[in-house]
C-alpha cells in the first residue's frame, strides 16, 4: 500500500512539473488555443489569450507557444457543459451511445442517478452502471440511490439500506445521495431513511432533493436534515422559498418536465450563484433533435432574455461548486482541459469539444467512442431481469369498480375522477393495468385510465416510474394480454398491439429499460410507435409511452396505480 501511494505522489509530482515548466514558459506547452476568446467565469467577460494544455490540464493563460497551435479567432471558448442531474436510462440508449449524442453539444460531465437500474437489478444494477460507463469522454459521476423503492406501496427488484449502498461512497466517481424523493419520511423521522442521509454525510457527501411543492416548516425539517439542492420546483415562488434556505435550485429542461421558462428569473445577479442546469430524463429525440445542456443555454438566452455569461456559469461553474468538484466548471490555470468552442453567445452552435485536452469533436465529426467492458456475470444479468409468467385475458378482468386515473396533456401529474365499472370509449376510459415483473409474485394492480385517447388495440412498456414493472393500457383485456405477452417475450421494451398482433415497439433488453442499438435506430423505431399509438387514438399531447410511465409512480399527485392497486397519492 505504502509502494503504492509513493508512486501515486512521484506521479503527481512529475505531472505538476511539466505543467508549470510550461505555465512559466521554460517548456512548450502540448498544445495552444491561441488568440482565443474565452468566458471566464470568475470575471464575467469574455476575455482575449492564449490557453496552453499540457496533458489534461490547462498550464497557463496569456502568450504562449505550444507544440500544436490552433487559431480560435472568431470562436468562444467555454467551460466543458455539466448536466446535474439525469437518469442516464431515460435515453433508453446504453451509456456509450448516450455519450455518442451528448458529446458533440459540449457535453463534458454528467452526474446521473441510476435509480432506475437499481430498482430494477438491486446494487447489480449501480455495478453495471459504474462498468458501463468506465473510460468514456463525458465523465460520469454518480449519486447513488435513496429510495430503492420510491415508497412501501411499490414493489421493485429490490430493497435497498442505507448499508447496501454504504460501500460505493469509495468509488472514485460516487459524488454523494440521490434524489431523496420520501421526504415524507424525512420530515417524520423515518429511521431507515435518516440513516441514509447520516451515511451520506459522515461520507462527506452531497445530498440531493426532490421534494416538490414542499412548504413552510415541512421544508425547514427537509433542509435541516442536510439536503442540499431540488430540481422539482415548478413555480418561482417555491424555488425562491428553497434558495432562501439555502438550497441550490437545479433549473430543469428535459422531455418529461420543462421548468425552464418559469425559474428564468433566477438566473439574475441577485439569484444566479445558486443555479444549475438539469435535464433529469432526456428521451432520444429530444437529444437528436434538440440537443442536451446547450439547448438550455439557448433557450435561456434566446427565449427568456438570459445574460449569456449567467447562463454559461449555471451549466458550468454552478454545477461544479455545488458538487466540490475542484478543477473544473472554469477555463483556468490547474483545471481539467474540458473546453466547447461556439461560434457566439447566441446561437451557441457547438462546432469543437476538448476532453481532458483531446479534441473529440470537430465541426460533424467524432472521434471513437471506446465500449467499455462489463463483466460477463453483470450483463447477463441486466439481459434477463423478467421474472413473470404469460398472462390471459382473465387476469385483467374484474367485476369491482376502480378508481379512474385522469391524464393531464402535457404533464405527468394525474387527477383523481371518481370511479368506473368497465371500460367507455365514448367516454375514454380505458383499463390500465401495472403488473409486477421482478419476482413472479403474480400481483396485478387494475384501473381505469381517462384521456389517453386510445379506440382500439393496447399498448404497454416495461419503462414504469420507478419500480419499473410492466405497465398495459388497452381497450379490451384480449389486447391487454398480448401486449403484455409481448413485452415479457422480449425481455423488455414499448410494444404497441392492434388486434392482437404487435404494430410496432422498441426492445428495451437491458434490464427492460435500455437497448443496445444505436441511437438513430432507437428513435426511429420509437417514432414509429408513437405513429401507430396515435393511429390508433392517443390522444394529442399525451405522449403514449412516457406519459404513460409515469402512470405508476406512487410519488406525484393525485392518483397512481401500483402493482398492490389504486394509490391516492
Amino acid at each position: 500500500m505504502q509502494d503504492s501511494y509513493n508512486g501515486a505522489v512521484r506521479r503527481g509530482a512529475a505531472a505538476r512539473k511539466r505543467l508549470t515548466e510550461a505555465a512559466t514558459g521554460r517548456q512548450k506547452a502540448d498544445l495552444v488555443l491561441k488568440n482565443a476568446s474565452y468566458v471566464n467565469v470568475f470575471t464575467d467577460q469574455v476575455s482575449v489569450a492564449d490557453i496552453a494544455i499540457v496533458g489534461d490540464r490547462i498550464a497557463g493563460i496569456g502568450s504562449y507557444e505550444g507544440e500544436r497551435e490552433l487559431d480560435m479567432t472568431g470562436k468562444v471558448l467555454l467551460p466543458g457543459l455539466i448536466d446535474g442531474h439525469i437518469h442516464l436510462e431515460s435515453s433508453l440508449a446504453s451509456p456509450g451511445e448516450f455519450v455518442r449524442a451528448v458529446l458533440p453539444h459540449g457535453t463534458t460531465a454528467v452526474v446521473t442517478d441510476p435509480h432506475e437500474i437499481t430498482n430494477v437489478m438491486g446494487t447489480e444494477g449501480i455495478d453495471y452502471m459504474l462498468e458501463a460507463t468506465e473510460g468514456l469522454p463525458v465523465d460520469v459521476l454518480f449519486l447513488l440511490p435513496s429510495c430503492v423503492p420510491a415508497t412501501p406501496m411499490d414493489e421493485s427488484g429490490a430493497e435497498l439500506s442505507w448499508r447496501d449502498i454504504d460501500s460505493f461512497y469509495d468509488h472514485p466517481r460516487v459524488l454523494g445521495l440521490a434524489e431523496m424523493m420520501n421526504y415524507y419520511g424525512v420530515t417524520h423521522g423515518d429511521e431507515g431513511v435518516l440513516s441514509k442521509l447520516a451515511a451520506a454525510q459522515l461520507h462527506g457527501k452531497r445530498m440531493d432533493g426532490h421534494a416538490p411543492g414542499l412548504t413552510g416548516r415541512e421544508l425547514d425539517a427537509y433542509i435541516a436534515a442536510g439536503i442540499g439542492s431540488d430540481h422539482e420546483c415548478s413555480t418561482l415562488d417555491e424555488a425562491l422559498a428553497k434558495l432562501e434556505r439555502g438550497q441550490y435550485i437545479m433549473i430543469r429542461e428535459g422531455t418529461a418536465a420543462r421548468n425552464l421558462a418559469a425559474l428564468a428569473p433566477l438566473l439574475t445577479p441577485q439569484y444566479a450563484s445558486r443555479c444549475l442546469f438539469c435535464t433529469d430524463d432526456k428521451h432520444p429525440n429530444d437529444l437528436l433533435e434538440k440537443g442536451h445542456i446547450d439547448y438550455i443555454i439557448r433557450e435561456a438566452v434566446n427565449r427568456h432574455g438570459v445574460d449569456p455569461i449567467i447562463a454559461v456559469k449555471a451549466a458550468t461553474l454552478h454545477a461544479a461548486q455545488y458538487f466540490r468538484l475542484d478543477g473544473r466548471g472554469a477555463i483556468a490555470p490547474g483545471y481539467l482541459a474540458d473546453l466547447v468552442a461556439v461560434d457566439d453567445l447566441t446561437s451557441f452552435r457547438v462546432q469543437q469539444v476538448w476532453k481532458g485536452g483531446v479534441c473529440r469533436y470537430e465541426n460533424g465529426t467524432l472521434s471513437d467512442i471506446p465500449k467499455p467492458q462489463v463483466s460477463a456475470d453483470l450483463d447477463e444479468l441486466a439481459h434477463d431481469t423478467f421474472h413473470v409468467s404469460p398472462l390471459t385475458p382473465e387476469d385483467f378482468r374484474t367485476e369491482e369498480s376502480l378508481g379512474v386515473i385522469g391524464m393531464v396533456p402535457g404533464e405527468i401529474v394525474s387527477t383523481d375522477n371518481g370511479t368506473a365499472d368497465g371500460v367507455d370509449l365514448e367516454r375514454d376510459i380505458l383499463k390500465i393495468a401495472v403488473i409486477e415483473r421482478h419476482h413472479n409474485t403474480g400481483h396485478i394492480g387494475l384501473g381505469y385510465l381517462q384521456g389517453y385517447g386510445l379506440k382500439r388495440g393496447a399498448v404497454a412498456t416495461s419503462v414504469a416510474h420507478d419500480s419499473h414493472n410492466l405497465i398495459v393500457v388497452g381497450a379490451d383485456e384480449t389486447e391487454m394480454a398480448a401486449a403484455a405477452n409481448q413485452i415479457i417475450a422480449q425481455h423488455g421494451g414499448i410494444t404497441v398491439v392492434d388486434g392482437g398482433r404487435p404494430v410496432a415497439g422498441v426492445v428495451l433488453e437491458i434490464a427492460g429499460l435500455m437497448s443496445d442499438l444505436p441511437l438513430e435506430e432507437i428513435n426511429r423505431r420509437l417514432e414509429d410507435a408513437k405513429a401507430k399509438a396515435a393511429e390508433l387514438g392517443v390522444s394529442d399531447g399525451i405522449d403514449p409511452f412516457m406519459t404513460l410511465s409515469f402512470m405508476s409512480l406512487p410519488v406525484i399527485p393525485t392518483l397512481r396505480l401500483t402493482t398492490r392497486g389504486l394509490v391516492r397519492v
